[in-house]
């Protein structure tokens, strides 16, 4: 049962990153998105 766990924990990881990951790219592209409607930089 000790090796599930520790399976899950090192697991666990590159899927909480990707979520990360996708949340900031969702973000940037909605942002992107907006500027480019507005006809601004987004920078």
């Amino acid at each position: 049962m000790e090796t599930f766990f520790l399976t899950l924990y090192v697991l666990i990881w590159p899927v909480l990153v990707a979520g990360v990951l996708f949340g900031i790219a969702r973000s940037f592209l909605r942002e992107w998105a907006t500027a480019r409607r507005e006809g601004r930089r987004l920078i």
